[in-house]
């Protein structure tokens, strides 16, 4: 569910929630720790309500640091601001089968891409809807030559929403558009949503928790 609020001034548009809320149970990539929210305090009993929150640094809508898979890289503390925030392509890609291995030709089927793109690059499959299901792991992935052509044209972030722009689970510890895209310094989003209340050209934000590691949480937010 996205919740899109005015922005503050007249005419300034619109915020819109590009992020799954994180709540106990939900799907994670397999491996991953299990998310557990639950009460620690209460109001009743303690004066306060405080959760108690069990999860792993890949949680929800969440972004790769570098050293996510690169031995050495960069981790979210090398990561600015700035680099989060900008103007972003999004490209839309509905009707991928499960597991579907797509490419430039998928990509630019709306519409020739252009020469040089945005830092930001974020792709639209639907597929953010399973979220919650099985069929969230069967989720289509990324070909690893498509995310070279987009890094060579600009791009430095990549985002998705699935839980990984390589394919989940089948045996595989392969992961060639990871290789791509962090082993080139980029950062790599994975699972928005809400991605059709956002335009093809428009404002992304992506603000992290401030952990030192491979990744953390984000607040995703279109700037509409």
């Amino acid at each position: 569910m996205t919740h899109a609020r005015p922005v503050d001034g007249a005419g300034a548009g619109r915020l819109v929630d590009l992020s799954h809320p994180i709540v106990d149970g939900m799907t994670v990539y397999p491996g991953d720790p299990s998310v557990h929210v639950s009460s620690a305090l209460s109001v009743e009993s303690d004066g306060v309500a405080v959760a108690s929150l069990q999860m792993g640094s890949h949680t929800g809508t969440h972004i790769d640091a570098p050293s996510h898979t690169v031995p050495g890289g960069r981790t979210m503390a090398d990561v600015s601001l700035d680099e989060l925030f900008g103007e972003a392509l999004v490209i839309r890609a509905p009707g991928l089968a499960p597991r579907e291995v797509y490419g430039w030709e998928r990509l630019s089927a709306a519409g020739a891409l252009p020469d040089l793109v945005p830092a930001i690059v974020v792709i639209d499959t639907g597929w953010a809807q399973w979220l919650g299901s099985e069929r969230a792991l069967e989720h289509p992935a990324l070909d690893a030559d498509a995310a070279q052509e987009l890094v060579d044209r600009g791009m430095r972030i990549l985002a998705v929403d699935t839980l990984s722009p390589d394919l989940t689970g089948g045996g595989s510890a392969d992961f060639p558009v990871h290789d791509v895209v962090l082993g080139g310094d980029g950062l790599i989003v994975e699972n928005l949503c809400g991605l059709e209340d956002v335009p093809d050209r428009t404002r992304i934000g992506f603000f992290p928790l401030r952990l030192a590691g491979d990744g953390a949480p984000v607040r995703a937010v279109g700037f509409v």
